[in-house]
C-alpha cells in the first residue's frame, strides 16, 4: 500500500469544492524563543480556529471561506455557555465538553494551582480555517492580534487548532 500525499489530497478535495490550489507556507527560521519568565509567573492566553464561540455570539459559518473572524471571550466564561459550529471535524466530544478543544476550565486550574502566573482576561477564537489570503494574515490580522495579546500582557499562547 502507497502512503496517502496528503498535500495532493488536500488540493484534489479542495480543488473539487471551488478552491484555488494552496499556497503552503514555507518558514526558513522558527519564531519560538525561551520563556523571558518561570512558567509560574506567565500570563497564558487561549486561541481556538475550530468554529467555537459563546452563545450569546453570531455563530461561525462552517463554510467560510478567508474568515478572519476573531471573538474575544472572558476568562471567566462559563464552560456549558459554548456552540460548535465546523462540518471538518467531529465535535461530539466537545460538545460535551468544550474543555476538549478550549481548555477554558483546565487551564483555569492549573493558575488555581499556581502552575501559570495567571489567565489573561481574554481568550480568543476565530481564524477558522479555509483562509487563502495568507498575506493578510501576515501583515493585517495576525499583528493586530499580537497587540490585542500585548494589551493583555500575554506571555504564552495556547494555540487550539480543531
Amino acid at each position: 500500500m502507497e502512503p496517502i500525499n496528503y498535500v495532493d489530497e488536500l488540493n484534489r478535495h479542495y480543488g473539487s469544492l471551488g478552491f484555488p490550489p494552496y499556497k503552503w507556507t514555507i518558514n526558513d527560521t522558527a519564531p519560538l524563543h525561551r520563556l523571558d519568565k518561570p512558567l509560574d509567573q506567565c500570563v497564558v492566553a487561549i486561541l481556538a480556529s475550530g468554529g467555537i464561540s459563546q452563545c450569546a455570539m453570531p455563530a461561525f459559518n462552517p463554510d467560510a471561506r478567508n474568515d478572519h473572524r476573531l471573538d474575544a471571550i472572558p476568562q471567566d466564561a462559563d464552560a456549558d455557555d459554548f456552540q460548535i459550529h465546523d462540518a471538518y471535524y467531529d465535535h461530539t466530544d466537545a460538545d460535551n465538553d468544550i474543555n476538549c478543544v478550549f481548555p477554558i476550565t483546565r487551564l483555569s486550574e492549573l493558575a488555581g494551582a499556581g502552575e501559570i502566573g495567571a489567565v489573561a482576561a481574554r481568550h480568543w477564537s476565530g481564524f477558522m480555517g479555509r483562509i487563502y489570503n495568507r498575506t493578510k494574515v501576515i501583515e493585517e490580522s495576525a499583528p493586530a492580534f499580537v497587540e490585542k495579546l500585548n494589551e493583555d500582557g500575554v506571555d504564552i499562547l495556547l494555540a487550539a487548532p480543531a
